[in-house]
């Protein structure tokens, strides 16, 4: 069985001698792919089996497991390996797609939200740590976990004079009232609230067009990052990477 479909390459691992494992993103949901040859001097797919690469692959399918036969690339964001920190932050993104999509279901929003990141964070559109907190967000309402940012989750206030977000639950709350779940909760600002209510409710395109005060991204930074952490309940890596060595400072 014969399958052409487009596919970001979300994570490669050596096999073999010259082959390649890649796990992709499709818009029919999460794929494994042998990519045989793919170390070979003159693969003809060579540059479509590496981390962050766009193709357009025909895969080869047989027993449930699919190998390249063909790949032609639509797009590799180079930049993205220019510059550390910008490299850091993609693999945090592409170890959070892994993580939230699935082998046996259609997810082309997580494909759209992946290359729009990608993109961004290649061509310089904007701060790395908006780009971040957008995409932290966005990936948590994609992946059913959109929190209610509305109003005061206890009150029922739609502005708050002194905001805080509930990492555990997920709610706005005002600061006189309860976050009604333990754990974290954290301060908001005005602009920070209209970020998040930005990013939850965009168009796809359009989940980084906003502007944003220094003190409002940090607040932004540390509760899209919090709360993804907290409701996928897992480490990254990659994200302790770009954290440890400070690269967004």
């Amino acid at each position: 069985m014969y399958l052409t479909t487009k596919a970001l390459v979300l994570r490669e691992a050596k096999y073999k001698d010259a082959d390649k494992i890649l796990t992709v993103l499709t818009e029919d949901g999460k794929m494994t792919v042998k990519a045989a040859g793919a170390l070979r001097k003159g693969c003809r797919f060579s540059a479509a089996a590496q981390c962050f690469a766009y193709s357009e692959m025909t895969l080869f399918g047989n027993a449930g497991r699919f190998s390249v036969k063909e790949a032609s690339t639509i797009e590799q964001f180079l930049p993205l390996r220019e510059d550390l920190s910008v490299l850091a932050l993609a693999n945090y993104f592409a170890a959070v797609l892994e993580a939230v999509s699935d082998e046996d279901r259609a997810t082309p929003v997580f494909l759209q939200l992946g290359l729009n990141s990608l993109f961004a964070l290649a061509n310089g559109l904007y701060d790395i740590l908006h780009i971040k907190a957008a995409f932290e967000l966005r990936v948590m309402c994609l992946a059913g976990f959109e929190p209610d940012v509305s109003g005061c989750a206890q009150c029922g206030e739609a502005s708050p004079a002194e905001p805080r977000f509930s990492v555990a639950g997920g709610a706005l709350h005002c600061g006189a009232c309860s976050p009604g779940a333990q754990g974290r909760s954290l301060p908001l600002c005005q602009g920070s609230l209209l970020a998040m209510r930005h990013i939850i409710s965009s168009p796809p395109k359009s989940i980084f067009a906003f502007s944003i005060s220094d003190d409002a991204q940090a607040r932004l930074a540390e509760i899209c990052e919090g709360y993804l952490t907290e409701h996928l309940d897992r480490r990254f890596r990659s994200l302790d990477y770009f954290k440890k060595n400070n690269l967004y400072a």
